[in-house]
């Protein structure tokens, strides 16, 4: 190799530069634990919107794509490459030479070159005008612009879901309380009912009543705990927790829920905010660059090159390379299309279509984005009309059920009046809640159908 190197001279030493340089694979980090005091939602967003795999995989796309953006236009740049040929000649080639000072006598039969060859050079280009790596160039802003807005799309689902599931978890840990409640109000009504049966001031009848609905009320409580194991499991997959991650626990505060069912419900809808609508219009600019890219495919290529060329030879291989014979060259290279049957006005045409096609897109996601607004806005009406009415409803049925247990008590009303007023109250209780989460996801919907539903924590 060095007697290759010293033979070449100092272009050999760019060889070497030029060799594929190994680059070790890099793999993507686990996802941090999640933090030991409980989360807000913020906090939980913020861990989602870091670690959700889908997340992170689109951010792996924007460096991806900003790659592929480098390598077209790396064309732009020197292209530089090393040629290096042997050969060994068997039998050499023979030449027919005339006998020039008696043309009478019979030709001479000489043999030509030597054993052995050997080429070493070096060959470079560089791209002066080419329509590809022209249109590399130009649609590099907005391949990075669609790498980006997918990104954005993935955070915006994200958020939804982490924010839904969050919201299930707070307002099934309501429920959780609204039976703990209702289980303690019936233990205590079963208590004083065996002691009214034990001095028989009450039949087993209420008794007995009382006992079921404890059962059932106890039943209840086990089913919504075990449902909310599942619900957390679901969070922690939406947030890109590792499996091994210790439990979350979530901070929240009711009257803030509350609170935040409050909408404006006057807010224009605006496509321009939508993602999909923006990922369209990054299309259509990307697909007008093919447009342009095909009705200039009649314009030259233009480029420019060099070569440098050592030529070694001799008979004996140990020999070869102690003399060399450099040759130099440099120009340029027109290219241009003449004729190509008709390949490039198809091409445009398809172009041409593709650009009518994504303008019918545009037109069919704007109608499908009013539908999807007008689908959640009235979703939200009606779940916040619902939420106040169960609101309602469950203040009344408290006042009820303190009315009947109170005459209850003084043997005015019969206990299975109090165990329908017991019933009333935890369904309004629990159908409040349920009408919270509604109203909370609804509003999710209608600011995912605004465009205004905010991805940066």
């Amino acid at each position: 190799m060095n007697q290759l190197l010293r033979a070449f001279g100092r272009p050999g030493w760019l060889l070497l530069l030029l060799l594929p340089l190994l680059s070790r694979a890099q793999v993507a980090a686990p996802a941090p634990p999640l933090p030991s005091q409980p989360l807000s939602l913020t906090e939980c967003l913020q861990y989602a919107l870091q670690n959700q795999p889908l997340v992170r995989q689109a951010r792996l796309d924007e460096a991806i794509g900003e790659r592929q953006i480098r390598v077209g236009l790396s064309a732009w740049l020197p292209q530089i490459q090393g040629t290096g040929t042997y050969t060994r000649n068997f039998q050499l080639p023979v030449a027919v030479l005339p006998n020039f000072t008696d043309p009478s006598a019979p030709a001479q039969i000489r043999r030509i070159g030597l054993q052995n060859t050997s080429n070493l050079g070096l060959q470079g280009n560089q791209v002066i005008y080419n329509a590809d790596v022209l249109r590399t160039a130009r649609s590099a802003r907005y391949v990075r612009q669609q790498t980006g807005q997918s990104t954005i799309s993935y955070q915006i689902d994200v958020v939804r879901d982490v924010s839904k599931a969050f919201y299930d978890i707070l307002l099934t840990g309501e429920q959780l309380r609204v039976l703990d409640e209702a289980i303690r109000r019936q233990q205590k009504q079963l208590k004083d009912a065996f002691a009214q049966y034990e001095v028989g001031l009450k039949d087993k009848i209420d008794y007995k009543r009382a006992e079921i609905a404890v059962k059932n009320a106890v039943t209840d409580r086990k089913s919504t705990a075990e449902n909310l194991k599942g619900k957390y499991a679901t969070l922690r997959q939406l947030m890109g927790a590792p499996p091994e991650a210790a439990p979350v626990t979530l901070a929240y505060d009711t009257l803030q829920l509350a609170r935040e069912t409050m909408l404006d419900t006057l807010e224009p809808l605006a496509f321009e905010r939508r993602i999909e609508i923006q990922q369209l219009l990054t299309q259509q600019q990307l697909q007008r660059l093919d447009v342009d890219y095909y009705r200039l495919g009649f314009l030259p290529t233009l480029s420019a090159f060099g070569n440098y060329v050592k030529v070694f030879q001799d008979d004996k291989f140990s020999d070869l390379y102690k003399q060399g014979f450099p040759t130099s060259q440099a120009g340029l290279q027109l290219g241009l299309p003449i004729f190509t049957g008709t390949r490039r006005l198809q091409n445009l045409r398809i172009a041409e279509l593709r650009q009518d096609r994504l303008s019918l897109d545009v037109l069919d996601t704007k109608n499908q984005i009013t539908t999807e607004y007008e689908q959640a806005l009235a979703r939200y009406k009606g779940n916040f009309l619902d939420l106040q009415a169960q609101a309602q409803n469950r203040d009344d049925a408290r006042e009820i059920y303190k009315i009947i247990k109170l005459q209850y008590d003084e043997g005015i009303k019969t206990y299975l009046e109090v165990i329908v007023a017991e019933n009333d109250l935890r369904a309004s209780q629990l159908n409040y809640y349920n009408a919270l989460y509604a109203v909370l996801a609804a509003k999710l919907d209608v600011q995912r159908a605004l465009g205004t539903l905010p991805v940066t924590y």
